[in-house]
């Protein structure tokens, strides 16, 4: 037999490494996940993107057939649970359930940790929804204009709280108070939760709550919306007419959205995403989210990465336009 010239042996080792490769990718593809997988969210327990990862948590365990623990990072407008999974190891165990945060600050923030073309890769779009702008039960405050009137009368004297700087509660805020042509003040806390307890407390005058946050206390009668977000009026809140309706142009809209460290397998992403297409299509979770304004999404993880980009362009300009800053 005559001996491997130089660029045979070459040849030969290469075609050995890819098999290599692809054997791996095809074995982590049947094997994932071998352990638990864990979302962080941002923000303190109890808020909207505390509740849709923890039900869209528990129907993706029951087809990983791994536990999938939530895991709660709030500050520094969700950068501290955002980095955490930035930093992870790329092998779909670590994810971060993403909100509108996630879009805003490399707007608001110009020293991020981490960058988010390069730093994640999309898995699923989970859904989209309204805010809801709400009282307490015995606030003077029944419509849209009976704020506008009080925030005229006394500016700055008004406080609406939020779940942190940069996330859509600060933004629909600041958007309401730059189109509106008034001064209200705004009190960040750590999370949808901290943010409601103060409310319902007293502490604050209004939050501008994510419609998955704010519904169940609706519901109860412990909260009264008067106005939604939305460019539209939302059937999960009927009766309660659009912000734009009284302040021209008006419209700030929420949104989920799963991630994975950059650089995680494709066919890791791929199990994630049909996991998770899974479980935001089940009765279970429809009945839990959609009767709270969350319009479900639910499909190849392209569709996160086209929307979040649109809204990342979107709101740049938003917040170039009206000098908004973050606090």
């Amino acid at each position: 037999m005559p001996p491997f010239s130089t660029r045979t042996l070459r040849a030969c080792v290469h075609s050995l490494l890819i098999g290599s490769l692809l054997t791996v990718s095809a074995a982590s593809a049947n094997t994932f996940p071998q352990k638990p997988v864990r979302i962080v969210v941002p923000f303190s327990p109890g808020g909207g993107t505390d509740l849709i990862a923890r039900t869209l948590g528990q129907e993706m365990s029951k087809d990983l057939g791994q536990p999938v623990i939530i895991d709660n990072k709030p500050g520094a407008g969700t950068i501290i649970g955002t980095d955490a999974v930035a930093k992870a190891p790329p092998d779909g165990y670590l994810l971060v359930m993403a909100s509108f945060a996630h879009a805003v600050n490399p707007s608001l923030q110009p020293k991020l940790p981490f960058n988010n073309e390069k730093s994640f890769a999309p898995v699923l779009l989970v859904g989209r929804g309204p805010n809801v702008l709400v009282v307490h039960p015995a606030s003077p405050f029944k419509t849209i204009q009976d704020v506008l009137a009080a925030a005229k009368a006394n500016p700055g004297k008004l406080t609406y709280a939020s779940q942190g700087a940069g996330t859509s509660a600060h933004l629909a805020g600041e958007m309401f108070d730059n189109l509106a042509k008034v001064k209200t003040t705004h009190i960040p806390y750590r999370g949808a939760g901290p943010a409601m307890t103060d409310l319902l407390g007293g502490q604050v005058d209004m939050f501008f709550g994510t419609a998955a946050a704010v519904a169940p206390f609706v519901d109860r009668g412990q909260l009264r919306a008067i106005g939604v977000t939305s460019a539209q009026p939302s059937p999960a809140f009927k009766n309660i007419p659009t912000i734009g309706a009284t302040v021209p142009g008006y419209a700030v809209e929420s949104w989920y959205g799963l991630y994975a460290p950059a650089g995680t397998p494709k066919d890791v992403i791929a199990r994630l995403n049909a996991a998770g297409r899974k479980a935001a299509r089940s009765p279970e979770f429809a009945h839990k989210v959609e009767q709270e304004g969350l319009s479900i999404s639910a499909g190849e993880p392209a569709e996160l990465d086209t929307y979040v980009r649109a809204e990342e362009a979107r709101w740049a300009r938003i917040v170039k336009e009206n000098g908004i800053k973050a606090d």
